[in-house]
């Protein structure tokens, strides 16, 4: 498809609106085509300002009365304009000294805004407008409102995308038969009706977005979407790799030593993985799983699978503390079995971190954990045959790669205890294997979650008290460490203080994101070990902390965490026999999105569901995490289209076998250069 440089086109100024234009992604004539409007204004008639209705944007046409420039309360131009019906001012808080020319009284302008009541009466702030021309008529069309950015204005927009629509390759890159069989509009009259609709297409009907030409637009990107995907899965399968053929000798000493039994739904995962890791293909499976579903024994097999088969294997985790609990539940279950584990982290002094680095490298270490230092270049593996990341969204595309590479097309396992629901893994991890534990172990405590406001802070920490003096112990959770003044929320340092004022005959601790390594690890240690009793903390223990004894937590300002957050936070009480709550302190008033949050997570304790929900409220953005960096999120699909997506996975496997050409003109038309971003 061609490309149109704007250099050729408007060599004044060009480099300015060049970088505009790039800001936005406009680089070539199909971005431009495809940047379809937000919205549509309907100027094909004009409403007496009589008849006006506050609140809704219309248009009219008036004469200036009189204009003057004010300056109380601040400096601002109004201009009074009347038609037939009545009059109304028109303020301008920034303004021009070309706008003032034009608001000379006896003038004829087309306004076009939303009708609000002012001091002085009916009132538009900031209207559109243009002065008429001698005879000038209506459009005969909608007006199409595109996305832009600062400095570049509608006008301008429309007229690039005019003739780009001009000289673009509109070539329908679907074959015929799949299109007709899918009852979709041909691509160009879609992007034609989108972009200059005819005059029979209601505004109603395509600001909703539910016309035939938008369906097509939302099949395609979702199309494109998964054609790069599957390509990516199969380029991977084609790559060889190391079989990891084991004797299962070490992994039924481990099963042998456990004091619990897999659960189905481990058993079924652990199987899916060792099927993988005997290919002779690199494996790239995620493995999900609700908190507390027991994600980690199943990484414990597979890394011993990839040591009996001559291997090493390394898993790393986003922070040092979900880190080090691996560490230590690992080491807790393998070197009894004769099985050392490496722990590597930033924090580690020179010499002993040089001495796990060496041993690394020669492979007397067969097992590592840690941070990002697993990544560092001075890290070498002698084979590293099985690189697993926890909590993967949390990694960038870069950091997955860096531990993956360390090995040569070594085999990978993502995890994430942020359930994934069905749509969102369709699209966004079309490339992935899945496995999915939808079971809990038993003896897992139910947790009981309470909403309570601020204003009953004093029973809370009556509670905690309580809680504690019978034994158990407490996590209080705050989403700061300092104060912020813009916020104004309780802060880490605050409450600690306030709460070892109000409970002076306990033992209170304080983690959070700035203390220096060795402290947080103390401190988590005091902890674990019940010389603690309530722990104040920031998100800093979301995942891996794993205190049974620990049954009451309470979540500070919790209308300000998102719903995966107060899942995971949640998931660290209930993991032992004590009946455990969970306790959302709120503070008063609760904006709507805060308010359908804390309603999600009282009443859910699936994670599946609460998933689901947090996408609806807020999008795929969280999910994917810095997995897609660089590429655009769906901007026209809709996720809840559950039918859409399955459709264009499966056209995606039919073009790619039957019809690779036009497979290959659908990618270049939507994603151009930026497809390998998905190859991560």
């Amino acid at each position: 498809m061609p490309c149109w440089s704007l250099a050729e086109k408007k060599p004044a100024g060009a480099n300015t609106l060049a970088a505009r234009l790039a800001k936005l992604g406009l680089l070539t004539d199909a971005d431009f085509i495809l940047h379809l409007p937000l919205r549509y204004e309907d100027e094909t008639r004009i409403t007496a300002i009589r008849d006006a209705q506050p609140g809704l944007a219309a248009q009219f046409e008036v004469e200036v009365v009189d204009s003057e420039i004010t300056y109380r309360p601040r400096r601002q131009l109004l201009a009074r304009v009347a038609d037939a019906s009545g009059a109304l001012t028109l303020r301008f808080l920034n303004f021009y000294p070309s706008q003032q020319k034009a608001l000379q009284a006896g003038t004829r302008l087309r306004i076009f805004g939303e009708l609000h009541d002012g001091y002085l009466g009916p009132e538009i702030i900031h209207p559109r407008f243009h002065v008429v021309g001698a005879g000038e008529s209506l459009p005969e069309r909608l007006t199409p409102v595109y996305p832009t950015t600062a400095g570049l204005g509608q006008a301008t927009l429309r007229r690039l995308i005019e003739r780009a629509l001009e000289r673009a390759d509109l070539t329908d890159t679907l074959p015929a038969s799949l299109r007709e069989g899918l009852r979709l509009p041909e691509f160009a009259a879609a992007i034609r009706r989108l972009h200059t609709p005819p005059p029979e297409m209601t505004k109603a009907v395509l600001d909703s977005r539910d016309h035939p030409a938008w369906r097509r637009v939302q099949f395609d990107e979702l199309l494109a979407q998964q054609l790069s995907l599957r390509r990516a899965y199969t380029a991977r399968r084609a790559r060889g790799a190391p079989r990891l053929v084991a004797s299962a000798t070490l992994t039924a000493a481990l099963l042998a030593s456990l004091p619990f039994r897999l659960t189905k739904a481990q058993q079924r995962a652990w199987r899916e993985i060792a099927a993988d890791l005997g290919q002779p293909h690199p494996m790239q499976r995620l493995l999900q799983g609700d908190v507390g579903s027991g994600k980690t024994v199943v990484a414990a097999l597979a890394m011993l699978h990839a040591v009996e088969a001559g291997h090493q294997a390394a898993l790393m985790a986003p922070t040092e503390i979900l880190a080090e609990q691996h560490y230590r539940k690992l080491a807790a279950w393998l070197q009894p079995i004769g099985i050392e584990v490496a722990w590597l982290t930033g924090s580690l002094k020179k010499r002993e971190k040089e001495a796990v680095i060496a041993r690394i490298a020669s492979g007397e270490t067969p097992i590592a954990i840690g941070t990002h230092a697993l990544i560092e270049d001075k890290v070498e593996f002698a084979r590293l045959g099985l690189a697993i990341v926890d909590e993967q969204h949390r990694f960038g595309v870069r950091q997955r790669l860096a531990l993956k590479e360390k090995g040569l097309f070594a085999h990978q396992l993502a995890m994430s205890a942020t359930p994934i629901p069905r749509t969102l893994a369709m699209s966004y991890y079309a490339d992935l294997d899945v496995s999915v534990l939808d079971e809990l172990p038993p003896g897992r405590t139910p947790v009981t979650t309470k909403l309570v406001s601020e204003a009953r802070r004093d029973q809370v920490v009556a509670r905690v008290h309580e809680a504690c003096r019978a034994g158990g112990q407490a996590y209080w959770v705050c989403p700061l460490i300092e104060e912020s003044e813009t916020l104004q929320l309780k802060t880490a340092e605050e409450t600690f203080a306030r709460l070892a004022a109000d409970l002076p005959d306990l033992r209170i601790g304080l983690v959070h994101g700035r203390l220096k390594a060795a402290e947080k690890a103390a401190v988590m240690s005091a902890f674990v070990t019940n010389e603690i009793q309530v722990l104040v903390a920031t998100t800093v223990i979301e995942v891996g902390v794993d205190v049974p004894n620990a049954s009451l937590m309470v979540i500070e300002h919790a209308e300000r965490f998102g719903l995966a957050q107060l899942h995971q936070l949640r998931g660290r009480v209930g993991r032992g026999v004590a009946q455990s709550a969970c306790i959302l302190l709120y503070a008063q008033p609760l904006g709507e999105l805060a308010r359908a949050r804390l309603k999600v997570i009282f009443e859910s304790t699936d994670g599946f569901e609460i998933a689901r929900e947090d996408l609806r409220l807020r999008g795929p953005g969280e999910f994917i995490g810095a997995r897609q960096s660089g590429l655009p999120l769906l901007r026209y699909a809709d996720l809840e289209d559950a039918a859409l997506v399955e459709q264009a996975r499966a056209v995606a496997e039919d073009m790619l076998h039957n019809a690779p050409e036009a497979a290959a003109a659908h990618l270049q038309r939507w994603l151009g250069g930026r497809e390998e971003l998905l190859k991560a």
